[in-house]
């Protein structure tokens, strides 16, 4: 990041005056294009998608260097699978069923990666039709679970990730995975966890997305209150069960082929289909820019639980404790972690203004890490200053017990804005 990026993105979160980035609708069905890697910079992509919250598509130009797209492809464009069994054949891997609604979501199971090729190969010779199911594997963590060849190399434009970079510190897991599937598996309608950006690469094959700008998925909630599973089911017609579908906009419609690279943005709900059989690798990522989305979703994640169990509010001993515990069951994440988040990536912040590390240069271990340079670091301590200041004025963060916490959250605070103040001129 430059300077000037660095001031016009400070100048642009002054402007929301502490209110979580949203995302403006486009026209219907326009979703811009990026072409040529030569003349997109980052400072393009941090203003014109990531700080507008907007989604965009990369040209197969991006990825044409990538080791998957080289070796887990066949020369006709389709799964590789006689270098996927070599390579990762025992790995064990986890497999949805597309045609079975559990919740608004699809029951798992796990099988060998052979077992899941096997299946595949078999439904293909079927007619795409097999009496298991539609199976569809997603979630691989492919980079946790496994030696990974030269699969990807990271883009530029996502590599501040806090997200990756939090659990990369605490070595239990991340948030990078492989989707593999038939032609007909899909993934129903939701928004990606913690509110987090995605970004999703065809390795082969081709999908179909459905984008819902945020806000838009209210008109879609049926008379109960639930969000659809299948925005392209005709039961949505049906007005008395939902009765404010008409409200709605129609969806963005993104074809992605081969090699094209998804920005999904914060907060946007979407369905994506599998329109032939397709490899994709995906990432969620947070960053400064959405870290305030964030801290929203887990406000009203914890507003949530607490109605849920309110009638117990007067009788349970430490209520506000087991509210916590409930929503780190639920959500993966609850206050005390969030506050161990921002701390991890605030002192690695400052460790690197502290280094005095020049623009170019990588802040990481073992090769690996974010492409981090003074001013970036200085724009994501602002960042965590804001946010962090709302986290340590909020009621229920205020019962959390933080007498282990070190440094105390109102330390790390002060320090962070102190530091936001000796940066200004950087």
């Amino acid at each position: 990041m430059d300077r000037e990026t660095r001031v016009y993105a400070e100048n642009h979160f002054r402007g929301l005056q502490g209110r979580p980035p949203g995302g403006a609708c486009p026209p219907p069905g326009c979703v811009d294009f990026i072409e040529n890697p030569d003349s997109f910079s980052y400072a393009d992509f941090f203003k014109g998608y990531l700080l507008p919250n907007m989604p965009c598509v990369f040209s197969s130009s991006f990825t044409a260097g990538w080791g998957s797209r080289r070796h887990w492809v066949t020369s006709s464009g389709k799964p590789n699978f006689e270098h996927l069994l070599r390579k990762y054949g025992d790995v064990v891997v986890p497999v949805a069923n597309c045609g079975v609604q559990e919740y608004n979501s699809n029951p798992k199971e796990h099988m060998p990666l052979r077992d899941y090729i096997s299946y595949w190969q078999e439904y293909i010779q079927g007619g795409y039709f097999s009496p298991r199911g539609c199976l569809y594997l997603k979630d691989w963590h492919l980079c946790r679970d496994s030696s990974a060849e030269d699969v990807f190399t990271l883009p530029v434009y996502f590599s501040s990730d806090w997200l990756n970079e939090y659990w990369d510190s605490l070595d239990v897991d991340d948030y990078r995975f492989v989707y593999m599937g038939p032609t007909g598996t899909w993934s129903p309608f939701h928004a990606d966890i913690f509110r987090s950006f995605s970004w999703s690469v065809n390795i082969c094959g081709r999908k179909k997305w459905f984008f819902f700008p945020p806000g838009q998925e209210e008109a879609l909630r049926d008379c109960h209150g639930g969000l659809p599973y299948d925005v392209t089911s005709p039961a949505l017609l049906d007005r008395r069960l939902y009765p404010t579908r008409e409200h709605c906009s129609p969806p963005l419609e993104v074809t992605q082929e081969a090699g094209e690279m998804v920005f999904v943005p914060s907060g946007w709900h979407h369905q994506v289909h599998n329109l032939e059989d397709t490899i994709s690798i995906n990432h969620n990522w947070v960053n400064g820019c959405n870290l305030a989305n964030m801290w929203h979703f887990l406000q009203q994640e914890l507003c949530a639980v607490q109605q849920e169990v309110s009638e117990w509010r007067d009788t349970m001993p430490d209520w506000h404790h087991h509210c916590q515990v409930i929503m780190r069951a639920c959500s993966g994440i609850n206050f005390e972690e969030f506050y161990r988040f921002l701390k991890i990536i605030a002192e690695r912040r400052l460790l690197l203004l502290a280094k005095g590390m020049g623009p170019d240069e990588v802040e990481g271990e073992g090769g690996e890490g974010t492409v981090l340079g003074p001013q970036q670091a200085a724009f994501d301590i602002g960042r965590i200053a804001e946010v962090l200041a709302s986290v340590v004025a909020h009621p229920d963060f205020q019962k959390v017990d933080t007498s282990m916490f070190s440094p105390q959250p109102e330390e790390l605070l002060k320090q962070l804005e102190e530091v936001v103040v000796t940066t200004t001129t950087l």
